[in-house]
């Protein structure tokens, strides 16, 4: 896969199908708008995802939100999906002033060679947000290209958007994130050393540092699944502070791998977070600390195994 980013100076010579919005999170309606543009390298298109490096909501709202996927892992899963070409355009000033034909023909036609457009109904593009899709549709037939507007999706009554994941995301309910997303909310990187607290009581645990922006859910212990090095593990994840080790603790994302022992420093990992088990707590004492993560470990385990049997 091929990431255009931080540059207007590029051209796409092969032609593409175009998948156009800001895919935050990729959740359920994104991956059906995404399979049409996939579908279409079977007519000898290149599957193409065209978005912004920053949203137009935060460049004029000034309000930067945590985001359900970083960079990394939204490029990750547009390659893991078969996506050939992804444009991450700069939002500015002379770009949110373009007009939505301009957008259409300088964008979408010229720089991505666009022969098929994707997107969804709520489409808006080019200066205020003026362009939609009906003016997609009506320029089609002149431009040489067709359109495809994909219906939103639902899930207990209501539209499936990044909003109503974020929603999900912040409660903890990391089942119904799940639902929405078609998968479990993944935090990812490298994993760094942490205070090795684990391992002095017999559980070591894999340490994340997520970016800034990264939307977390609410400190406190998850049943996990970690992939690392292309194997899969059940796994008990803390994410918090470590309140029992000190007030000065970064946040982190701390996971104990079962039946893995091994020095995994360095080497990047997914951990999905599938349910949450308990809110963080400060304990008095190390032992204390031992045996709460004890039960997190039965807890963790005995979730696990009823997954497998449902």
């Amino acid at each position: 896969m091929r990431v255009i980013a931080n540059t207007t100076d590029f051209k796409i010579e092969e032609p593409t199908a175009v998948a156009i919005g800001k895919f935050d999170g990729i959740h359920r309606g994104h991956k059906e708008l995404l399979a049409h543009v996939i579908q279409a390298k079977r007519e000898g298109l290149k599957a193409a995802v065209f978005t912004f490096d920053t949203s137009p909501e935060v460049f004029f709202k000034k309000v930067r939100h945590r985001e359900l996927m970083t960079a990394e892992e939204k490029r990750a899963c547009f390659e893991k999906m078969g996506i050939d070409y992804v444009v991450e355009y700069p939002f500015n000033e002379e770009t949110a002033r373009i007009s939505p034909k301009d957008y259409v023909k300088e964008f979408l036609l010229e720089k991505m060679s666009g022969r098929l457009i994707v997107a969804g109904e709520d489409l808006s593009y080019g200066d205020k947000g003026a362009g939609d899709a009906n003016l997609l549709v009506s320029m089609a037939g002149a431009h040489g290209f067709s359109v495809q507007i994909i219906p939103k999706i639902s899930h207990n009554g209501r539209e499936i958007s990044s909003t109503y994941v974020r929603e999900e995301v912040r409660k903890g309910e990391m089942e119904m994130v799940t639902e929405l997303l078609g998968n479990p909310y993944a935090v990812s990187g490298i994993i760094r050393t942490g205070n090795r607290i684990g391992r002095t009581m017999g559980l070591p645990t894999l340490n994340l540092y997520p970016e800034q922006d990264k939307l977390l859910p609410p400190s406190g212990v998850y049943f996990s699944r970690v992939f690392l090095e292309g194997k899969a593990y059940e796994s008990v994840t803390n994410i918090g502070r470590k309140p029992t080790i000190g007030d000065t603790q970064p946040m982190s994302v701390e996971t104990h791998l079962f039946g893995f022992d091994e020095n995994a420093y360095g080497k990047f990992c997914l951990v999905e977070l599938l349910k949450f088990d308990r809110p963080e707590q400060r304990f008095d004492n190390i032992d204390q600390l031992r045996h709460a993560i004890l039960e997190n470990v039965l807890h963790a385990k005995q979730y696990h195994k009823s997954r497998k049997l449902q």
